[in-house]
């Protein structure tokens, strides 16, 4: 890990809408951006490719038809890991040296290849894949498009900058599951989102004071216009939202719960912020909550990290299991 400060980034952005192969170009831009600056780390938004599905908030359960059909074009620009998406992406962390952790919608290929995920995916400065986590519990209306993911994609990442590890929006106000990434030693915690203003921003500086890590929030910045006007919904819908239907609210927060970079609120940017690695560890002496504030004769947390598959293919009757 290096012990000099380095720059980390939160790409503040608006999707093309229900598009992937323009949403891609559209942060591979962002990434080579990033790096030109000088940044180690860049965080997306929650389901930045191809677009968060704000209509689960608006359409009633009761339009089948009109949500069926969006459901069909969000699977249809949806993203398979590992895919020619996941290498693109790859390629841009590479040339532009940066780590970059980005949320989208992920098809379920191991079974049927129609179920979706809400997922973060990392990606290191050489654009080699860490890894991918799919969000624990899709919130309210988001569980018409995303299925839960399990504990098997809950986990940190080693990198040359510190340990990253990231909860997705509302699972952040899951107590557990912010506690596992502390005691698996994360050091910038990111939090993709589609949440804003308060108390969001109060729940990023608390992370941060709980943790005693830095915090990246990253929300989209998300425009009625960035949403073409043929989509039923935005007409039926939308008349009441406004110019804006998210304005961000992304920032960077120090170990102390103060904000170093943002908030940014109702425009497209790049956030940038000095991480400083002392700071990681010296101010967890006072406060260490999976360290010597754990208390763990008192308190103790076990974490089911085995895969939970759609389906599994058993020997044939007489077939011995194929040994390792």
């Amino acid at each position: 890990m290096t012990e000099t400060p380095f720059l980390v980034a939160a790409a503040q952005a608006s999707p093309v809408f229900l598009n992937r192969a323009a949403t891609v170009d559209k942060a591979c831009a962002l990434i080579a951006e990033a790096g030109r600056a000088g940044a180690r780390l860049l965080v997306f938004p929650e389901a930045f490719i191809p677009a968060y599905p704000d209509w689960v908030w608006a359409v009633p359960a009761g339009e089948q038809q009109l949500l069926s059909e969006l459901y069909a074009e969000l699977v249809a620009n949806a993203v398979t890991i590992p895919s020619e998406v996941t290498g693109q992406l790859g390629q841009a962390a590479r040339a532009a040296g940066v780590t970059v952790v980005i949320g989208l919608s992920e098809r379920n290929v191991e079974a049927s290849g129609v179920t979706l995920y809400n997922t973060l995916l990392t990606i290191d400065a050489q654009g080699r894949l860490l890894g991918k986590h799919r969000k624990l519990v899709p919130t309210g209306g988001e569980r018409l498009v995303w299925a839960q993911g399990d504990g098997s994609t809950l986990q940190v990442y080693d990198t040359p900058i510190g340990k990253v590890g990231g909860l997705i929006c509302w699972e952040n106000y899951m107590p557990l599951a912010r506690y596992a990434l502390y005691a698996w030693g994360t050091q910038i915690y990111v939090a993709a989102t589609w949440d804003r203003g308060e108390p969001w921003l109060s729940t990023l500086r608390h992370i941060a004071a709980e943790g005693r890590v830095y915090v990246i929030g990253c929300g989209m910045a998300l425009r009625q216009a960035d949403i073409p006007d043929h989509y039923e919904f935005k007409q039926r819908f939308y008349q009441q939202v406004g110019e804006w239907v998210n304005g961000g609210d992304s920032a960077i927060v120090s170990p102390n719960g103060h904000f170093i970079a943002g908030p940014l609120h109702q425009e497209e940017g790049i956030l940038y912020a000095e991480v400083n690695p002392a700071e990681m560890c010296g101010s967890k002496w006072m406060l260490d909550v999976a360290g010597h504030y754990a208390r763990p004769d008192v308190f103790q947390l076990s974490v089911n990290r085995q895969p939970r598959p759609l389906i599994q293919d058993e020997p044939e009757r007489g077939e011995q299991p194929e040994q390792l």
